[in-house]
């Protein structure tokens, strides 16, 4: 029977594999109060009465351009319809989700939606990933080819990105803390201890991870980027498009402004606090150019012993691609070096999968090597021949042909005995893979494996050419990807919480209807400045549609002393005031 998923699904989100749709949650429109549709429309029309002055152009036209509009929160069906026309597709998720399936999903050329949307506290500025941030602020963006295929070709080189068991720890510790501090009512003992967390591990002196330098680049160029010349430029970056207080302060000349480089993967960041410089990219085209030299720095384009090292410190599913084509997959758990550290074997623990060219080979997935897999690299002792170039006089003198007994032994002084059963060759007809029956492998006094264990699968090859995070073949492991055990808290609402959302959504329905009276907005008012004297922004929306200067003015001087009251809402009040005037 053929699983129906609970979300709206088209041709981009069907191609997407199954370690990725595990992390899709339905939108679930209908659970947006009327409180956060006033969020929204408070906070897009903020910006882009700011942003149609300091944003770059690509950003008003894209708004239109990917079905976003400033009355309500876009459904997700809706901007998928208009997406669609760009080459992109847009999914909704729980919040902040691991930092490889994050970008996967953007090689894709998926957009990552956190559907949840930022409490009326958090207007400004919140640090959980929100509607407001990745609708408003990375959509309309995309709708610029070259930064469409930036954002695309910074996936695909940052899911390979290797992770440290560090950068999970972080993950973990932001998620949780953007959680507490979304979710009403949370004790602020809770907060302070998860902030404490997110500070102590943020404060750790470690080396960068690939992930961890991958993930700078993305937050200073597609969060916090900057475009055009450093004296004056735009916005582009997703962070600052979304956030009202930021897209201001970064403006400001206390907030240095320094040309975008590689050395921007050094750069970190704290996610909660405003940045205290940012980098201004010429265009976009140089984004790309950035990336590409970033990559050659990378385990995936270096390989070797360095890139094995990192996959087994990550502690998680990860590729080596050998020089005969053959990859393989799996947790890599241990690595034997020479002298001038090498590889001379290596090991993995668990589900292993062998592929070519992200295929898996038939026979070779995780199933059948569910226990792990090891095996030597290098060139064979005393003929400093290598066995994938080998001609067919070299194979025939070490008897590498079907049913013959091998014996061999490699420079780094592994040796190989066993019954060669069958191999599997790449298309340059190289060896790449063999089989051998009642095997022996040593090292020293150390065995590496023997006859008892099984059949002996040893992969051919002298060198690692490429090592990365995540699997040769998506469908080797379906659960890449361990989806986090904190979640979403859900808020439970007091009587008075739902009678102030019934009365947002009656001043909505007065506006778009063109119903409104001051008689009947009065009562509202009334019922606010008895039981929620503090609820500006149902104040402001009812400002919008007071029609009597008398009764405006009482509403401009109840705004104004809310205003003076409470530092953190002034500029808000004071600026949503001048909005509706």
């Amino acid at each position: 029977m053929t699983e129906i998923p609970s979300y709206e699904s088209n041709e981009l989100i069907d191609k997407l594999p199954k370690h990725l749709k595990q992390f899709i949650k339905p939108q679930n429109y209908e659970t947006y109060t009327p409180i956060n549709q006033a969020v929204w429309r408070y906070v897009m029309r903020k910006n882009i009465s700011y942003l149609s002055k300091v944003a770059h152009d690509s950003y008003v036209a894209g708004l239109a351009q990917t079905g976003i509009g400033i009355e309500q929160i876009p459904s997700m069906y809706g901007m998928n319809r208009i997406l669609k026309e760009i080459g992109w597709a847009a999914v909704a998720v729980d919040g902040f989700i691991p930092p490889n399936a994050f970008m996967e999903f953007q090689a894709y050329k998926v957009l990552v939606i956190a559907s949840d949307i930022r409490q009326l506290e958090n207007i400004e500025y919140t640090p959980a990933p929100d509607i407001v941030h990745e609708a408003a602020g990375h959509a309309p963006i995309i709708a610029n080819p070259d930064y469409a295929e930036y954002l695309r070709r910074l996936g695909d080189i940052g899911a390979k990105a290797i992770l440290s068991k560090h950068d999970m720890d972080l993950y973990e510790a932001v998620r949780k803390l953007s959680i507490l501090k979304e979710a009403e009512g949370t004790d602020e003992k809770e907060i302070k201890a998860a902030a404490a967390e997110v500070d102590r591990l943020q404060e750790m002196e470690v080396e960068l991870s690939e992930m961890a330098q991958m993930r700078n680049l993305q937050w200073w160029t597609v969060e916090y980027g900057l475009i055009g010349e450093v004296e004056s430029p735009k916005i582009y970056g997703a962070g600052l498009l979304s956030s009202i207080g930021e897209s201001k302060w970064c403006m400001n000349n206390e907030v240095k402004k320094l040309p975008y480089s590689i050395a921007a993967a050094q750069q970190s960041f704290d996610i909660t606090k405003p940045q205290p410089q940012l980098y201004v990219t010429p265009d976009f085209s140089y984004l790309m150019e950035v990336l590409e030299g970033f990559a050659n720095t990378l385990s995936l384009r270096k390989g070797g012993s360095l890139g094995l090292q990192r996959l087994i410190e990550s502690n998680m599913v990860g590729t080596i691609e050998i020089n005969t084509g053959l990859q393989i997959s799996g947790r890599f758990s241990r690595v034997l070096l020479n002298d001038n550290n090498e590889v001379i074997y290596y090991f993995t623990q668990g589900p292993t999968a062998m592929a070519y060219r992200e295929k898996e080979l038939i026979g070779h997935g995780a199933a059948y090597h569910k226990d792990g897999f090891s095996s030597p690299l290098g060139k064979l002792k005393n003929i400093n021949l290598a066995i994938e170039d080998m001609g067919p006089f070299d194979l025939k003198a070490y008897n590498f042909y079907d049913n013959k007994w091998l014996s061999f032994e490699f420079e780094s002084g592994v040796k190989v005995e066993g019954l060669n059963v069958t191999g599997i060759r790449n298309i340059q007809g190289k060896l790449m893979l063999i089989q051998l029956k009642d095997c022996t492998v040593t090292f020293g006094d150390e065995v590496l494996f023997k006859p008892e264990y099984g059949t002996y699968d040893m992969a051919i090859g002298s060198k690692i050419i490429s090592a990365y995070a995540g699997s040769a073949d998506h469908d080797s492991f379906p659960n890449l990807y361990e989806a986090s055990t904190v979640n979403t808290i859900q808020q439970v609402k007091s009587d008075s919480q739902l009678e102030v959302e019934r009365l947002y959504s009656k001043v909505r329905k007065l506006r778009e209807n063109k119903l409104a009276t001051d008689a009947e907005l009065r009562q509202i008012s009334d019922w606010v400045a008895t039981h929620r004297p503090h609820e500006w922004l149902l104040l402001l929306e009812i400002l919008e549609l007071a029609q009597e200067d008398s009764y405006k003015a009482e509403l401009n001087k109840t705004l104004l002393t809310i205003a003076s009251e409470n530092s953190k809402i002034k500029t808000l009040i004071v600026e949503g005031i001048e909005m509706v005037a």
